[in-house]
C-alpha cells in the first residue's frame, strides 16, 4: 500500500497568495484602509493616539452597522434605499416618544425595533409578492418615510430624549486604561459584526448568497425564495434602526440626521468587494469599506478639501470599485477558461490502449419497455449557471 502525500506550498507561493488576496476586491479593501490610516497619521499625528483612534472608531460605528445591512441585501441580489430614512425615522421617534421620562426608554426601544422590522417586512413583500423592482420599492418606502417625518416635525429639530437614552450613543464605560473610555457605539459594532458573521456562516446566511447568485438553482435546493430576499430587508431595517439609535445621542434630532446614509452604506459594501447583483461579497470587507470611507473623507478633511467634493469623491468611489471587480472577475474566468484541459472524448481510446479491437459478444436489445421504464427513471437534470470564480464566492 502505498501512502499518499500531499506538496506543502512554498514560503514564495503563500507569499503570492496572499498578495493575490490584497490586490482581490474582498482585500483590497483591507490594504486601502491601512494606506488611508497612515496618511492620516502623517498629516495629522495625534490620530494615532488610542483615545483619538477610538473616538474615530466610534464616529463610523453608525454606518458600519447601515453598511452590515445593506451587505445582506446587496449579496442577495436586492438594493435598499429606505435606510436613510428609516435612520430618521428612528431618531424622531425616539427624541418625540421618550421625551425626558427615563421610564419610556424601553418600551420605545421595543416599539422602534418592531416599526423597522415591519418596514423591512413591507419592503420585501412588495418585492418578492407584487414583484416591483427592489430599486423602485425601496425608493418609493424612502420617499414616503421622509415626507411622514417631515409632516410630523415641520422640516425642523423637534423632541429631546432623556440623557439616559442618549448616553447609548454618546457614552460608554469609562476609566480604562491607554483608551479612556470604551464608547457603547464600539460594543455594539462588535456585536452586530460578530452575529453578521456567525449568521453568514448559518444554513440560511448561506442561503441568501446561492440566491444572490442563482436564483434557480436556490429554489430547486428547497429554499422559500421569497422568505429568504424578505428576510434581508428586514435585517437592513433592523441595522439602520440599530444605527438611530446611537446616532441619537451626539448627532441630535432633526429631519436630516440620515439623509444619504443608503447611498453612503452602498458605497463602503460595494467598497468592500461585494458584487452588485449578489452571489459574492464578505459581510467583514463591507464594515472595513465604511471605515475606509471614512478615513478616506477624514484625509481630505485634514487636507484642506472642501466638503462639497464629498458626493463627487463617493460617486467616483462607486464607478471605480465596480468596475475594478467586474474586471478582475472576468479576468479570472478567463484564466480558468484557458486553464481548463480537454477532456477526451469518453469512446476513443487512449494512444497506449489503442489495440486490435475485440470481438464484439452479440447480446440481445432489451425491450421496449424496459428502455421506457430507464429513460423515465433518470432525474430531469436542474438548470444551473454556476459561476466559475467560486474563489470569490460569498461567506465569512
Amino acid at each position: 500500500m502505498s501512502a499518499v502525500t500531499t506538496a506543502q506550498p512554498t514560503a514564495g507561493q503563500r507569499l503570492a497568495g496572499f498578495a493575490r488576496t490584497l490586490v482581490s476586491p474582498r482585500g483590497a479593501v483591507f490594504l486601502l484602509l491601512i494606506v488611508l490610516l497612515v496618511a492620516i497619521t502623517l498629516l495629522n499625528p495625534a490620530f494615532a493616539e488610542p483615545s483619538q483612534f477610538i473616538r474615530f472608531v466610534q464616529r463610523v460605528a453608525p454606518v458600519a452597522i447601515v453598511a452590515i445591512g445593506q451587505y445582506f441585501v446587496i449579496v442577495g441580489g436586492e438594493f435598499d434605499l429606505s435606510m436613510g430614512s428609516v435612520v430618521t425615522a428612528q431618531v424622531v421617534i425616539a427624541g418625540n416618544l421618550i421625551g425626558q421620562d427615563e421610564a419610556k426608554s424601553l418600551p420605545v426601544l421595543a416599539f422602534m425595533l418592531a416599526f423597522g422590522a415591519f418596514i423591512g417586512l413591507v419592503n420585501g413583500l412588495i418585492v418578492t409578492l407584487l414583484k416591483v423592482p427592489s430599486f423602485i420599492a425601496t425608493l418609493g418606502m424612502m420617499l414616503a418615510l421622509l415626507g411622514a417625518t417631515l409632516y410630523w416635525t415641520g422640516g425642523a429639530a423637534t423632541g429631546n430624549p432623556a440623557d439616559g437614552f442618549r448616553e447609548i450613543g454618546r457614552g460608554g464605560i469609562r476609566g480604562l486604561p491607554v483608551i479612556e473610555i470604551l464608547p457603547w457605539s464600539v460594543v455594539v459594532l462588535v456585536v452586530v459584526l460578530l452575529i453578521a458573521v456567525w449568521f453568514a456562516r448559518r444554513p440560511f446566511g448561506r442561503t441568501i448568497i446561492a440566491l444572490g447568485d442563482n436564483p434557480t438553482t436556490a429554489r430547486y435546493s428547497g429554499a422559500r425564495n421569497w422568505w429568504v430576499k424578505t428576510s434581508t430587508f428586514v435585517i437592513s431595517s433592523l441595522s439602520a434602526t440599530v444605527a438611530g439609535v446611537l446616532l441619537v445621542g451626539y448627532a441630535g434630532v432633526h429631519p436630516s440626521v440620515g439623509r444619504g446614509y443608503e447611498f453612503t452604506a452602498i458605497t463602503a459594501v460595494v467598497l468592500g468587494g461585494v458584487v452588485l447583483g449578489g452571489g459574492r461579497g464578505w459581510v467583514v470587507a463591507a464594515a472595513a469599506g465604511a471605515f475606509a470611507l471614512e478615513a478616506l473623507f477624514t484625509l481630505l478633511n485634514f487636507a484642506g478639501v472642501p466638503s462639497t467634493y464629498r458626493d463627487a469623491v463617493q460617486g467616483a468611489i462607486i464607478i471605480i470599485a465596480v468596475a475594478y471587480a467586474a474586471t478582475t472577475v472576468r479576468a479570472r474566468r478567463k484564466g480558468r477558461a484557458l486553464e481548463a484541459p480537454v477532456a477526451p472524448a469518453p469512446d476513443s481510446p487512449s494512444p497506449a490502449t489503442q489495440t486490435s479491437p475485440a470481438p464484439a459478444t452479440q447480446t440481445s436489445p432489451a425491450p421496449a419497455e424496459e428502455q421506457d421504464a430507464a429513460a423515465s427513471a433518470r432525474p430531469a437534470p436542474i438548470p444551473s449557471t454556476q459561476r466559475a470564480d467560486n474563489e470569490t464566492k460569498g461567506g465569512s
